[in-house]
């Protein structure tokens, strides 16, 4: 069956009145994308803004009575926003494709550093005696396909972990998916522990973790606050890896300093190469020598070690 596809180029303060209109006509889905090359890379708390040139596309998989529902649209904004004209409303009819298989396709297997495989789960590995971590990228961000989580995938690679963290653990500040906690396990950490504030990335980490074989008992999760200090769970680890942004990275510096264990190992990315030095400062003052920035399509790891003796 076909599908009917409309497309709408208009300004940021037009976007929240057609899409609700879009949606009261059945839309199926609603997208809003860049127009043009004008990346937001870092919203503000609470704020969700968009580009100047926004692209707002609305699928629909009824096509009787285009016109008609076409015309309802306009008489809609007319009467809500009376003194601008309504964004003209392109349309189109899509093929009858198969997108879910189009979208797996587009996820291959990539090799993080030496040893280690970042596989989709419906893929065979290509090298079955290597490091081979499967993921489903569908349930939450993090596929390694990011230059910020192929940094973090990099380091733990080339951290040679077998052996070394035997009854201690890695936190994963941020886990999302899981997939830089689970590389660090199958890499040969002893165990692991995520936080992150979404359900969904928890319930997307313990996922890949069974996916991965990997047992209940080494990889445990938990929402911040469980890990604050003060509490039972509160605790210093010999390495911990925070993929988040700059922004937070900042704010929760203290935090996540004090969950590095003395002369532990430090690695924080998700950082633009313009936020680096602010980053690098903050961490600085929380105790920790870091290294270079390791820089990558213009996103930046910066790697350190806490001051003291561990």
């Amino acid at each position: 069956m076909p599908w009917l596809q409309l497309k709408v180029h208009l300004a940021p303060s037009q976007a929240e009145l057609l899409e609700e209109l879009l949606l009261e006509e059945g839309a199926c889905a609603i997208t809003l994308q860049d127009g043009e090359d004008e990346p937001v890379f870092e919203p503000a708390l609470g704020t969700t803004p968009l580009w100047n040139d926004t692209v707002l596309t609305g699928l629909y998989d009824d096509q009787e009575g285009i016109e008609a529902m076409l015309e309802r649209v306009r008489q809609g904004w007319a009467m809500h926003c009376p003194a601008e004209p309504c964004p003209t409303i392109e349309f189109e009819l899509l093929a009858d494709r198969d997108w879910e298989r189009e979208w797996m396709d587009g996820f291959t297997p990539i090799r993080m550093g030496e040893r280690l495989w970042i596989v989709p789960s419906w893929h065979d590995a290509p090298e079955p005696d290597a490091v081979n971590l499967l993921l489903d990228p569908g349930l939450a961000f993090g596929t390694g396909t990011h230059p910020t989580t192929a940094l973090c995938l990099e380091r733990l690679d080339a951290l040679a972990l077998e052996g070394k963290l035997d009854g201690q653990v890695i936190l994963d500040v941020g886990c999302g998916s899981g997939i830089l906690a689970i590389a660090a396990l199958k890499l040969g950490a002893a165990r692991a522990i995520g936080t992150d504030i979404d359900p969904q990335a928890l319930q997307a980490s313990r996922e890949n973790a069974r996916r991965n074989q990997i047992e209940a008992s080494r990889f445990t999760l938990y929402y911040p606050e469980q890990l604050a200090p003060g509490t039972d769970r509160s605790s210093a680890y010999p390495i911990v890896v925070a993929n988040i942004l700059a922004g937070p990275l900042i704010e929760m510096a203290p935090t996540i300093a004090s969950h590095v264990a003395p002369g532990g190992l430090l690695s924080l990315s998700g950082i633009l190469s313009h936020q680096a030095e602010e980053v690098r400062q903050a961490y600085q003052n929380a105790g920790f020598v870091l290294d270079e920035p390791v820089d990558r399509e213009g996103w930046v790891r910066l790697d350190g070690r806490k001051v003291g003796v561990s």
